[in-house]
């Protein structure tokens, strides 16, 4: 189902619109673990991300550690997630930074996006443009709409490892077309409520 393949199931929609209606970030905790996570540049961009979108972001780490963490404890040896994992769930939706939409704009974008296709919807148009205005508001959702082209093109400047890079740019790609380690890939998808 597209929906599920480009935003998500209806219940993480849902639950992601609710907790964004406050716009609180981490506990002083959770921020402090993220940061610990974290290069310079990639703690600049943190810094430009929603406190909903942060709160998501922790959330999403902690589910893939502990994900990852109970394969580990099955007896493979394996270490804990690496730094590299837990920035990309941390990042994996530093993109939407530079659309500067609210949850409201967010909303309706994602509702558009799901009646007449993400990709139609993030098309640039083909014919003369109009008032400056409408002009202005395609540029914002058509980022919005590729955040993760976006977010992958900003952790790659901010010299983030190529996992982190990767992951942004396929979170929502779908599995078989995957650069990312796939037993990586679907801790990080699960945490991600997608």
């Amino acid at each position: 189902m597209a929906l599920a393949r480009e935003f998500g199931s209806l219940r993480h929609l849902v639950a992601r619109f609710f907790g964004a209606l406050s716009p609180a970030g981490p506990s002083a905790g959770d921020e402090a673990w993220a940061r610990g996570c974290l290069l310079p540049g990639e703690q600049v961009l943190w810094d430009r991300m929603s406190g909903p979108d942060r709160r998501h972001a922790v959330g999403v780490a902690r589910d893939a550690a502990r994900l990852l963490g109970d394969r580990h404890a099955g007896g493979d040896g394996g270490d804990p997630p690496g730094r590299a994992v837990l920035a990309s769930a941390l990042l994996h939706d530093v993109g939407k930074v530079e659309s500067g939409l609210g949850t409201f704009a967010r909303v309706a974008v994602t509702a558009a996006a799901i009646a007449v296709g993400r990709h139609r919807l993030a098309a640039q148009p083909t014919g003369p443009a109009t008032a400056v205005r409408w002009r202005r508001w395609r540029d914002l959702v058509r980022l919005y709409l590729t955040h993760d082209q976006v977010g992958a093109l900003l952790l790659e400047r901010a010299g983030s490892d190529p996992l982190t890079v990767s992951w942004a740019r396929e979170h929502h790609a779908d599995p078989s077309r995957w650069t990312v380690d796939r037993r990586i890939g679907d801790a990080l998808k699960v945490g991600d409520g997608d």
